[in-house]
């Protein structure tokens, strides 16, 4: 199948391009494996996987779990309140207490931007950043960039709108550049409350009227209002941004009518979406989710060189 030339994967652009093509190539694969009644391959037996999740996650932390025991990996989860982080432990001793135990891959999720690279310098084994912070989730928009490969057929010309909460999203700051990467048109749409002080250097066309971009764009991807990271009330109410920026019945009806709907999940119902476009039929979130297993199988595989098992014929 190939390999990457890195080790870790700390953010989006420690992928190329073709690097990019090869871990949606790969998860390709595991996404068929994963339809088959018995799932589980040999391909990581005796390589022993960490999952670090000192944040809340379910989509994230289940599908790395899941991702490991399928390609039969020895998998140990760790959470903030099991850690010895609660007593004060800082992330370094907890690096090279882990790093004693001869891990082979640590995914790391964390509320601190630059936690994976700590680990990374600190470690001998693999890094994946399950996410850090306000700063990148670089398995998300991978998962992101699999779920549009499949349904459009590529990413040049295609036009993606990401609406919302833009200052605080890691999911905005791995999923832009990685379009923009591969040809795609991108706009962020917020509210300038929402948006970095200095937007321009997103890269990206910046829109403040949702109504006004949704009839050309091919995706919709909603981002979550992320209530826990907002400061100093940006907002006047959320039902106020639902009236702006939500996505209800009457925007669907000004979307054209091959376009699709994706969010990172968990969905703020009555916010981001009304039930209406949640349940919509070209609401894509459900695939994001189905995506999200096969491509952390794919990086896993990558990273740690598992064995030709078959699963890419």
């Amino acid at each position: 199948m190939g390999a990457l030339a890195t080790r870790h994967v700390l953010g989006i652009q420690d992928l190329s391009a073709e690097e990019i093509g090869l871990v949606l190539d790969t998860a390709q694969s595991f996404k068929e494996v994963n339809e088959r009644t018995i799932k589980k391959l040999p391909t990581l037996r005796g390589r022993t996987i960490i999952n670090l999740f000192l944040e809340p996650s379910t989509r994230t932390r289940t599908s790395f779990e899941i991702a490991a025991k399928r390609l039969s990996a020895d998998s140990v989860n760790m959470s903030g309140s099991a850690s010895a982080t609660v007593k004060g432990e800082s992330l370094v001793d907890t690096a090279k207490t882990l790093d004693a135990m001869n891990a082979d891959l640590v995914v790391i999720r964390h509320t601190m931007a630059g936690s994976p690279q700590i680990l990374a310098r600190h470690m001998r084994a693999s890094i994946i950043n399950g996410g850090d912070g306000k700063h990148q989730h670089p398995t998300q928009a991978l998962l992101d960039l699999f779920t549009l490969r499949e349904h459009f057929g590529g990413f040049e010309g295609l036009r993606v709108g990401m609406v919302g909460d833009i200052a605080h999203s890691r999911v905005a700051g791995s999923l832009l550049p990685a379009l923009s990467m591969l040809g795609a048109q991108t706009t962020v749409v917020a509210p300038p409350t929402l948006l970095p002080a200095r937007p321009e250097a997103l890269g990206t066309r910046v829109s403040y009227s949702l109504d006004e971009v949704l009839p050309e764009l091919d995706v919709v991807y909603l981002l979550r209002v992320q209530q826990e990271r907002l400061e100093g009330a940006p907002l006047p109410s959320l039902r106020e941004y639902a009236l702006l920026f939500g996505l209800d019945l009457a925007r669907l009806a000004l979307m054209h009518r091959d376009a699709i709907i994706m969010h990172p999940g968990p969905i703020n119902r009555g916010v981001e979406l009304s039930s209406e476009a949640a349940d919509a039929a070209n609401n894509l979130l459900l695939s994001q989710v189905t995506a999200g297993v096969a491509v952390r199988m794919a990086l896993l595989y990558l990273l740690l060189g598992g064995e030709d098992d078959g699963a890419a014929a």
